[in-house]
């Protein structure tokens, strides 16, 4: 599993809209303004978000993006596996390969690291950070007041 720059800006993109899904869709122009990359950039990201059925468009006025399932069924490894690789390598022939080459040790190391990056964020869900994010405003919130 890798986690590229482009995954990075799916997974903060997926986040704004888990944080105001209360609120609607959201445009992609609003979601860049928030990330500060193109729009083009985003659109590609938004393709392929959609085709693996993450995220769902909405037309008309007051269209957008919103999530395509709820934000618990939805972790952050799907996110990234969507734009980026398809996560830790399971196909048995390749693993029988990677052992029995001659940097065997090393391939099979990085594949124990990809396997455990991919297991650490799909026990992750979006769901699980826009909480952490709400106990985390609150918690600026009552220092602030305290402070005041």
């Amino acid at each position: 599993m890798r986690l590229s720059r482009k995954g990075r800006f799916a997974v903060t993109a997926m986040m704004n809209l888990a944080l105001n899904a209360e609120k609607g869709p959201m445009t992609l122009t609003e979601l860049t303004h928030d990330q500060g990359i193109s729009l083009s950039y985003l659109e590609q990201i938004f393709a392929r978000l959609r085709k693996e059925d993450l995220v769902s468009g909405v037309r008309g006025p007051g269209g957008g993006y919103c999530l395509a399932r709820p934000a618990e069924d939805i972790s952050i490894a799907d996110i990234v596996t969507a734009i980026d690789e398809k996560g830790p390598i399971s196909d048995p022939d390749m693993i029988d390969t990677l052992y029995h080459s001659s940097r065997s040790p090393i391939h099979a190391m990085w594949n124990e690291f990809s396997t455990d990056l991919y297991d650490f964020m799909n026990r992750i869900s979006l769901a699980d950070y826009v909480s952490r994010y709400a106990e985390h405003k609150q918690a600026r919130s009552v220092a602030a007041s305290k402070a005041a």
